[in-house]
């Protein structure tokens, strides 16, 4: 699918800033068939559980962008960026709500095999808890080194390449690559370490 083109995306961005209401949503019209890819992307790591499909989880993320009080976005990266965060916010308190549904208490120890998420292995319906149990592991990493938290995010929920990660947090691609290596090895070591 090809993506759109900045120049497209720049000139609505700031008019959403100026406060042009139908700005965004001509924003969203713009950028919605990649929007949809990268929902459809976090939709299908799990199997199984449908209750919330690709088209719910683009209308949430649609309603968290419309009610952000801050719409400082400075391009398409970053918007992408922080749209990818929107359906990350849903898909946790999604996964709460359905490990609250379904077996209640503490979140569950994590194990080695919970950072395959990080490498997009399938979510299944009864592992909401694994993802929560990623979630926390990546406030820990948010809290010693917030560079790294960020960059996991941007890959992994907003699906944004090197050069896009590198665009979002204004960082070379070669940090981005860098820190992406680090950031995977903390988290296998965090999430062995949470299984003994």
């Amino acid at each position: 699918m090809p993506q759109v083109h900045p120049k497209a995306v720049t000139p609505l961005i700031e008019e959403v800033k100026n406060g042009n209401k139908a700005a965004f949503d001509a924003l969203f019209s713009v950028v919605y068939d990649e929007l949809y890819r990268r929902a459809k992307q976090q939709r299908g790591r799990w199997d199984g559980d449908h209750t919330l499909n690709t088209t719910a989880l683009m209308h949430e993320a649609y309603l968290k962008l419309v009610a952000h009080k801050e719409k400082n976005w400075t391009n398409r990266v970053h918007f992408m960026n922080v749209a990818a965060q929107a359906m990350r916010h849903i898909l946790l308190n999604y996964a709460e709500k359905k490990k609250a549904i379904k077996r209640g208490g503490d979140l569950s120890r994590g194990s080695l095999s919970d950072a395959d998420l990080i490498l997009g292995a399938a979510w299944r319906p009864t592992e909401w808890d694994r993802l929560l149990t990623l979630e926390a592991a990546l406030q820990r990493l948010e809290q010693i080194h917030p560079r790294l938290s960020r960059i996991v995010a941007c890959r992994f929920y907003g699906g944004l390449t090197f050069e896009e990660t590198a665009t979002a947090l204004n960082l070379s691609t070669a940090t981005v690559k860098r820190s992406w290596v680090t950031a995977k090895a903390w988290l296998y070591r965090e999430l062995d370490v949470s299984s003994a």
